[in-house]
Protein backbone atom coordinates (compact mmCIF):
# COMPACT_ATOMS: atom_id res chain seq x y z
CA UNK A 1 0.00 0.00 0.00
CA UNK A 2 1.24 3.51 -0.84
CA UNK A 3 1.13 5.79 2.21
CA UNK A 4 1.68 9.53 2.53
CA UNK A 5 2.59 10.95 5.95
CA UNK A 6 2.21 14.58 7.06
CA UNK A 7 3.68 14.98 10.57
CA UNK A 8 5.88 17.78 11.93
CA UNK A 9 7.63 15.75 14.65
CA UNK A 10 10.79 14.29 13.11
CA UNK A 11 10.89 11.38 15.56
CA UNK A 12 7.27 10.39 15.04
CA UNK A 13 7.45 10.94 11.28
CA UNK A 14 10.52 8.78 10.87
CA UNK A 15 9.11 6.24 13.29
CA UNK A 16 5.95 5.94 11.20
CA UNK A 17 8.02 5.55 8.04
CA UNK A 18 10.04 2.75 9.61
CA UNK A 19 7.17 0.74 11.05
CA UNK A 20 5.06 1.06 7.91
CA UNK A 21 7.92 0.01 5.66
CA UNK A 22 8.71 -2.88 8.01
CA UNK A 23 5.07 -3.94 7.60
CA UNK A 24 5.54 -4.04 3.82
CA UNK A 25 3.99 -0.71 2.87
CA UNK A 26 5.56 1.97 0.66
CA UNK A 27 5.82 5.48 2.13
CA UNK A 28 5.62 7.66 -0.99
CA UNK A 29 6.12 10.96 0.91
CA UNK A 30 6.84 12.07 4.48
CA UNK A 31 6.07 15.78 4.85
CA UNK A 32 6.73 18.09 7.82
CA UNK A 33 3.78 20.40 6.99
CA UNK A 34 0.91 20.85 4.53
CA UNK A 35 2.75 23.20 2.16
CA UNK A 36 3.33 20.55 -0.53
CA UNK A 37 0.55 18.18 0.50
CA UNK A 38 -1.85 18.85 -2.37
CA UNK A 39 0.87 18.44 -5.01
CA UNK A 40 2.24 15.32 -3.30
CA UNK A 41 -1.18 13.65 -3.24
CA UNK A 42 -1.74 14.47 -6.91
CA UNK A 43 1.73 13.26 -7.91
CA UNK A 44 2.19 10.21 -5.67
CA UNK A 45 -1.43 8.98 -5.69
CA UNK A 46 -1.31 7.47 -2.18
CA UNK A 47 -3.77 4.82 -1.05
CA UNK A 48 -3.79 6.23 2.50
CA UNK A 49 -2.89 9.61 3.96
CA UNK A 50 -1.80 10.03 7.60
CA UNK A 51 -1.97 13.55 9.04
CA UNK A 52 -1.33 15.20 12.39
CA UNK A 53 -4.11 17.54 13.56
CA UNK A 54 -1.74 20.34 14.57
CA UNK A 55 0.91 21.30 12.05
CA UNK A 56 3.08 24.34 11.27
CA UNK A 57 2.95 27.26 11.13
CA UNK A 58 0.39 27.87 13.91
CA UNK A 59 0.05 24.31 15.28
CA UNK A 60 -3.72 24.70 15.68
CA UNK A 61 -5.84 23.14 12.95
CA UNK A 62 -3.68 23.00 9.81
CA UNK A 63 -3.79 19.23 9.65
CA UNK A 64 -7.54 18.92 10.08
CA UNK A 65 -8.17 21.66 7.51
CA UNK A 66 -5.87 19.81 5.12
CA UNK A 67 -7.82 16.60 5.77
CA UNK A 68 -11.10 18.38 5.04
CA UNK A 69 -9.53 19.78 1.87
CA UNK A 70 -8.56 16.28 0.77
CA UNK A 71 -12.11 15.16 1.45
CA UNK A 72 -13.25 17.76 -1.09
CA UNK A 73 -10.62 17.03 -3.76
CA UNK A 74 -10.11 13.30 -3.20
CA UNK A 75 -13.32 12.16 -1.49
CA UNK A 76 -12.53 8.45 -1.54
CA UNK A 77 -8.96 8.73 -0.25
CA UNK A 78 -8.66 6.92 3.11
CA UNK A 79 -7.51 9.29 5.85
CA UNK A 80 -5.95 8.61 9.24
CA UNK A 81 -5.74 11.62 11.57
CA UNK A 82 -3.45 11.52 14.59
CA UNK A 83 -3.91 13.85 17.53
CA UNK A 84 -2.16 14.40 20.85
CA UNK A 85 -5.48 15.18 22.54
CA UNK A 86 -9.16 14.71 21.74
CA UNK A 87 -10.19 17.67 19.58
CA UNK A 88 -14.00 17.46 19.75
CA UNK A 89 -14.85 20.16 17.22
CA UNK A 90 -12.24 19.00 14.72
CA UNK A 91 -13.27 15.36 15.06
CA UNK A 92 -16.92 16.27 14.56
CA UNK A 93 -16.17 18.32 11.43
CA UNK A 94 -14.18 15.51 9.85
CA UNK A 95 -16.59 12.74 10.79
CA UNK A 96 -19.48 14.78 9.40
CA UNK A 97 -17.70 15.32 6.08
CA UNK A 98 -18.81 13.02 3.28
CA UNK A 99 -16.13 10.74 1.88
CA UNK A 100 -14.15 7.56 2.12
CA UNK A 101 -12.68 5.57 5.02
CA UNK A 102 -11.56 7.50 8.07
CA UNK A 103 -9.45 6.95 11.16
CA UNK A 104 -9.07 9.32 14.12
CA UNK A 105 -6.62 8.10 16.74
CA UNK A 106 -4.73 9.52 19.68
CA UNK A 107 -0.96 9.34 19.19
CA UNK A 108 -0.64 7.08 22.22
CA UNK A 109 -2.14 4.30 20.11
CA UNK A 110 0.91 4.35 17.83
CA UNK A 111 2.92 2.85 20.71
CA UNK A 112 1.17 -0.48 20.10
CA UNK A 113 2.84 -1.19 16.78
CA UNK A 114 0.92 -4.34 15.85
CA UNK A 115 -2.43 -2.73 16.63
CA UNK A 116 -1.51 0.45 14.74
CA UNK A 117 -0.41 -1.43 11.61
CA UNK A 118 -3.62 -3.46 11.73
CA UNK A 119 -5.65 -0.24 12.07
CA UNK A 120 -3.90 1.30 9.07
CA UNK A 121 -4.79 -1.75 6.98
CA UNK A 122 -8.42 -1.73 8.16
CA UNK A 123 -8.82 1.94 7.18
CA UNK A 124 -7.24 1.30 3.78
CA UNK A 125 -9.68 -1.59 3.33
CA UNK A 126 -12.65 0.70 3.92
CA UNK A 127 -13.26 0.77 7.66
CA UNK A 128 -13.88 3.78 9.89
CA UNK A 129 -11.83 3.55 13.07
CA UNK A 130 -12.34 6.04 15.90
CA UNK A 131 -10.34 6.16 19.11
CA UNK A 132 -12.52 5.16 22.10
CA UNK A 133 -11.63 8.45 23.83
CA UNK A 134 -12.87 10.39 20.80
CA UNK A 135 -16.15 8.46 20.77
CA UNK A 136 -16.67 8.99 24.50
CA UNK A 137 -16.17 12.74 24.31
CA UNK A 138 -18.33 13.12 21.20
CA UNK A 139 -21.15 11.26 22.94
CA UNK A 140 -20.78 13.55 25.96
CA UNK A 141 -20.93 16.56 23.66
CA UNK A 142 -24.07 15.22 21.97
CA UNK A 143 -25.73 14.81 25.35
CA UNK A 144 -24.93 18.45 26.16
CA UNK A 145 -26.35 19.53 22.81
CA UNK A 146 -29.56 17.58 23.42
CA UNK A 147 -30.06 19.32 26.75
CA UNK A 148 -29.77 22.70 25.06
CA UNK A 149 -32.48 21.71 22.59
CA UNK A 150 -34.95 21.59 25.49
CA UNK A 151 -34.71 25.35 25.97
CA UNK A 152 -37.18 27.79 24.42
CA UNK A 153 -35.94 30.75 22.38
CA UNK A 154 -36.58 33.05 25.33
CA UNK A 155 -34.63 30.76 27.67
CA UNK A 156 -31.73 30.60 25.22
CA UNK A 157 -31.61 34.40 25.19
CA UNK A 158 -31.69 34.59 28.98
CA UNK A 159 -28.92 31.98 29.14
CA UNK A 160 -26.81 33.95 26.67
CA UNK A 161 -27.11 37.01 28.90
CA UNK A 162 -26.19 34.95 31.96
CA UNK A 163 -23.07 33.82 30.08
CA UNK A 164 -22.23 37.49 29.52
CA UNK A 165 -22.20 37.92 33.30
CA UNK A 166 -25.38 39.99 33.54
CA UNK A 167 -27.40 40.08 36.74
CA UNK A 168 -31.11 39.22 36.88
CA UNK A 169 -31.88 42.94 37.07
CA UNK A 170 -29.77 43.66 33.98
CA UNK A 171 -31.39 40.79 32.08
CA UNK A 172 -34.84 42.08 32.99
CA UNK A 173 -33.93 45.52 31.69
CA UNK A 174 -32.46 44.17 28.44
CA UNK A 175 -35.51 42.03 27.68
CA UNK A 176 -38.18 44.36 29.11
CA UNK A 177 -39.27 41.74 31.63
CA UNK A 178 -39.92 41.79 35.34
CA UNK A 179 -37.24 40.29 37.57
CA UNK A 180 -39.79 37.71 38.68
CA UNK A 181 -40.19 36.57 35.06
CA UNK A 182 -36.43 36.38 34.64
CA UNK A 183 -36.16 34.27 37.78
CA UNK A 184 -38.80 31.87 36.42
CA UNK A 185 -36.91 31.53 33.14
CA UNK A 186 -33.65 30.89 34.99
CA UNK A 187 -35.27 28.26 37.21
CA UNK A 188 -36.64 26.54 34.10
CA UNK A 189 -33.18 26.66 32.47
CA UNK A 190 -31.57 25.02 35.49
CA UNK A 191 -34.21 22.29 35.52
CA UNK A 192 -33.94 21.54 31.79
CA UNK A 193 -30.13 21.42 31.94
CA UNK A 194 -30.30 19.09 34.93
CA UNK A 195 -28.59 21.37 37.47
CA UNK A 196 -29.81 20.59 40.98
CA UNK A 197 -30.08 23.34 43.64
CA UNK A 198 -26.96 23.86 45.73
CA UNK A 199 -25.70 26.26 48.35
CA UNK A 200 -22.68 27.49 46.38
CA UNK A 201 -24.55 29.09 43.50
CA UNK A 202 -22.57 27.07 40.96
CA UNK A 203 -25.65 26.42 38.81
CA UNK A 204 -25.34 29.85 37.22
CA UNK A 205 -21.71 29.19 36.30
CA UNK A 206 -22.48 25.70 35.00
CA UNK A 207 -25.33 27.05 32.87
CA UNK A 208 -23.04 29.71 31.42
CA UNK A 209 -20.44 27.06 30.57
CA UNK A 210 -23.09 24.88 28.91
CA UNK A 211 -24.07 27.82 26.73
CA UNK A 212 -20.47 28.59 25.75
CA UNK A 213 -19.73 24.95 24.90
CA UNK A 214 -22.72 24.73 22.56
CA UNK A 215 -22.54 28.19 21.04
CA UNK A 216 -21.43 28.40 17.42
CA UNK A 217 -22.62 31.93 16.67
CA UNK A 218 -23.11 35.07 18.74
CA UNK A 219 -26.61 34.91 20.26
CA UNK A 220 -29.24 37.34 19.11
CA UNK A 221 -31.65 39.00 21.53
CA UNK A 222 -34.20 40.09 18.95
CA UNK A 223 -37.05 38.18 17.38
CA UNK A 224 -37.80 36.10 20.43
CA UNK A 225 -41.01 34.90 21.88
Amino acid sequence: MRVLICEDSVLLREGLVRLLEDAGHEVVAALPDTHDLTDAVAEKDPQLCILDVRLPPTFTDEGIRAALGLRATHPQLPLLVLSQYVEERYASDLIAAQGGPLGYLLKDRVADVADFVETVQRIADGATVLDPEVVAQLLTRRNRDERMLRLTDRERTVLALIAEGKSNQAIAGALFLSEASVEKHITSIFQKLGFEPDESGNRRVLAALAHIENQTEKPQTGGIR
